[in-house]
């Protein structure tokens, strides 16, 4: 769910990403007038971005383990539950190291020099790869909540998740209760991001007042590589899937999937562009009503390619902006974090930002930097939302093809849309 439909549906007038969009633009005009003095506006952004990391533990485990419950028909459908899950996990790996490379060669973030508080913006020792595979398993599940170990957050939220699954009847009260206290967490979510308009107004006047107008160029080059980026997976890394996995002709894969991307690029919410996705994939690719009703609204749940490709190249971008040189181990902490998390916060509000925040604590990057690309995620989650959406048509023919319920004649017809 994209940060557009945070707002509050009682209260019309404008959405939630033009209030951001304002309170951008009016942060950078106080900024420039006010110059160093803007410092005073800051608490307001360190409101904000202390409700956002204290949304973080509880929404992502919570999340998690309803995320996990719910895909309790992968046992009924079996084959096709893994080999969908599998396909959604494996291309989000890759989307986001599409964006860290991207991010590592085109550098957007390079000579802002901006600066955090002291002891912030110190490099970690790198642990050994091993090691930070083994630490991945917590000692202690209650100390990792605790003291915010997002990677073993994500681990026994999805190992608890899978045990209630197995256990079944006996579980439903526990998976009751997680899944009403998933609820509330998507609920406070909404109200915090209520504050987003003013806690980027409050953060983007100190750093426009702090760095200069300067601070604008560097959003124009972020803007154009997530652009890039999204266009690279969908012609590169999903058509070459079609082709060489599915052996079907990229061509059709490409002009089947306009109409739902043109729909997730307006909507920027793949929940409500699934009915546009299940009329594309079957009437234009071919996909039966069984394996396009299972496959694409679990895409919908847990297909963040697009997310994912964002956060590669926002997390290198604020790195780069504060100086922090990354090692290889917190590459890998980026691609196994977003890869993992993206099981359970595709349906919540705000989910870039929120993710973004989860890679940045992960990480030990500014949470700070948020504030800077807060601005543009509307403009952000039109191209990655357009991402999702043709990352659960390529799975539903992917997976249709090998189960044999594609019908290859209306796959290889010719397209009706002009």
């Amino acid at each position: 769910m994209s940060i557009s439909q945070a707002q509050s549906p009682a209260k019309p007038g404008l959405a939630l990403w033009h209030k951001i969009l304002i309170g951008m633009v009016l942060g950078v005009i106080a900024g420039a007038i006010l110059g160093p003095n803007a410092e005073v506006l800051k608490p307001i952004g360190t409101l904000f971005i202390n409700a956002i990391k204290m949304l973080i533990v509880p929404l992502i485990f919570c999340s998690l383990v309803v995320g996990v419950t719910s895909l309790e028909d992968t046992r009924k459908m079996g084959r096709i539950g893994m080999k969908s899950v599998a396909l959604y996990l494996g291309t989000t790996a890759v989307a986001i190291t599409i964006g860290l490379t991207l991010a590592a060669v085109f550098m957007p973030g390079a000579g802002l020099n901006m600066a955090v508080e002291a002891g912030a913006a110190t490099g970690k020792d790198a642990p050994p790869l091993v090691q930070t595979l083994l630490n991945i398993i917590p000692k202690n599940p209650i100390n990792a909540l605790a003291s915010g170990n997002i990677l073993q957050i994500i681990a026994f939220a999805i190992g608890l998740g899978i045990a209630l699954t197995l256990v079944g009847e006996k579980a439903k009260p526990a998976i009751a209760v997680f899944d009403s206290l998933a609820e509330a967490m998507y609920k406070l979510t909404e109200m915090v991001m209520k504050l987003a308009p003013y806690g980027v107004f409050g953060l983007m006047a100190w750093v426009a007042g702090k760095y200069g107008l300067e601070i604008l160029l560097p959003l124009i080059k972020l803007v154009a590589l997530v652009y890039i980026g999204c266009i690279l997976h969908v012609v590169v890394v999903y058509s070459g899937i079609i082709t060489t996995i599915g052996g079907l002709s990229p061509v059709r894969y490409l002009k089947g999937v306009l109409n739902p991307a043109a729909v997730a690029f307006t909507t920027t919410s793949s929940s409500g562009t699934l009915p546009a996705t299940i009329k594309a994939a079957r009437e234009e690719l071919g996909v039966s009503k069984g394996i396009s009703s299972f496959v694409l609204p679990l895409g919908a749940t847990i297909n963040m390619d697009g997310t994912a490709l964002y956060q590669g190249v926002c997390a290198l971008f604020i790195a780069q902006a504060f100086g922090i040189d990354l090692t290889t181990s917190d590459y890998l902490l980026i691609i196994m974090t977003s890869t993992l998390a993206s099981i359970g916060t595709a349906g919540v509000p705000g989910a870039g930002l929120i993710m973004l925040s989860l890679v940045l604590t992960t990480v030990g990057l500014p949470i700070e930097g948020l504030a800077i690309v807060a601005g543009i995620d509307r403009i952000l989650d039109m191209a990655r939302t357009s991402v999702n959406v043709c990352g659960d048509m390529m799975v539903s023919a992917i997976v249709g093809k090998s189960e044999g319920e594609l019908d290859t004649a209306i796959y290889n017809k010719e397209s009706r849309i002009s």
